[in-house]
């Protein structure tokens, strides 16, 4: 079966504040190591996505921290040790100090991650 580990996995990004590890899998998903180094609230990196909030599910673990989801009417924090699902239609909150582990569908990561570049100035 394969496998993956944040010292494996095969692609990288690097953001203030943000490094992320990540993968696909078979079967359509995407593996994403993340350790947050700062406080980021990430609303406006997700402009220009369907009503600017990020479009697809999150299937996660916090290995350390915390790591927080805003929705339109409430936010939802996980801490370490537990493990998570976010519905699409939510914008993250990191907290410095948190190391996640996250699954995500592999097509709509890769158009999430598009726009999220270009809101950021990278490879625009």
């Amino acid at each position: 079966m394969p496998h993956v580990s944040r010292s494996t996995a095969a692609e990288s990004v690097s953001l203030d504040g943000l490094d992320v590890k990540f993968e696909a899998l078979d079967g359509g998903y995407t593996v994403c190591f993340e350790s947050h180094s700062a406080d980021a609230d990430l609303a406006t990196m997700f402009r220009g996505l369907p009503d600017d909030r990020c479009h697809f599910p999150r299937w996660g673990y916090v290995v350390s921290g915390k790591v927080g989801f805003r929705f339109p009417d409430h936010e939802e924090t996980y801490a370490a040790g537990d493990a998570y699902y976010v519905p699409p239609g939510h914008t993250p909150v990191h907290y410095a100090g948190a190391e996640i582990v996250e699954f995500s569908p592999t097509d709509l990561l890769g158009e999430a991650m598009g726009v999220v570049m270009r809101n950021v100035g990278v490879g625009a």
